[in-house]
């Protein structure tokens, strides 16, 4: 079963079970989706990969808005946007831990045979692929700097 059925089957359980917070959010991550389908010049169908970075793309969002309802006292909102994150983030593959990270971006490191921060690129090239969204992409850069300096 797809990422894309499984919501599907996931938002008809909470439509019969009148589960308000996952109806709503399932809906939102199937639009988002949807919306990237159509994006462009031509109509496509997204594969699993690109789905998990949608979802992700919607989890940062939901974050941030929920940091700027909290900085703005709008608690119940915040609150709102962080229940949506944790449905969101129940779709997405299992975070990499430090360690994980540390030992993929060594072996990147070795296959390309980079040396230097110069060669950052290459590392991220063979990097990117292993990672496949299991952590952010600010803290892979992180990694790879600090191994390279």
């Amino acid at each position: 079963m797809s990422l894309k059925e499984r919501l599907r089957a996931d938002l008809t359980r909470a439509i019969k079970s009148r589960d308000e917070i996952h109806m709503a959010t399932i809906r939102m991550m199937l639009s988002a989706i949807t919306n990237e389908e159509v994006s462009g010049k031509n109509v496509r169908v997204l594969t699993d990969g690109e789905v998990i970075t949608v979802l992700t793309r919607e989890a940062k969002k939901r974050k941030e808005a929920a940091e700027a309802f909290a900085l703005g006292g709008r608690a119940e909102s915040s609150v709102r946007e962080l229940a949506e994150g944790a449905i969101i983030a129940t779709y997405l593959p299992e975070q990499m831990g430090v360690d994980e990270l540390a030992k993929l971006v060594q072996e990147a490191i070795a296959e390309s045979g980079a040396s230097g921060p110069a060669a950052m690129g290459a590392v991220m090239k063979v990097l990117t692929p292993r990672v496949g969204g299991r952590a952010p992409g600010g803290e892979v850069v992180a990694a790879v700097k600090a191994a390279l300096a």
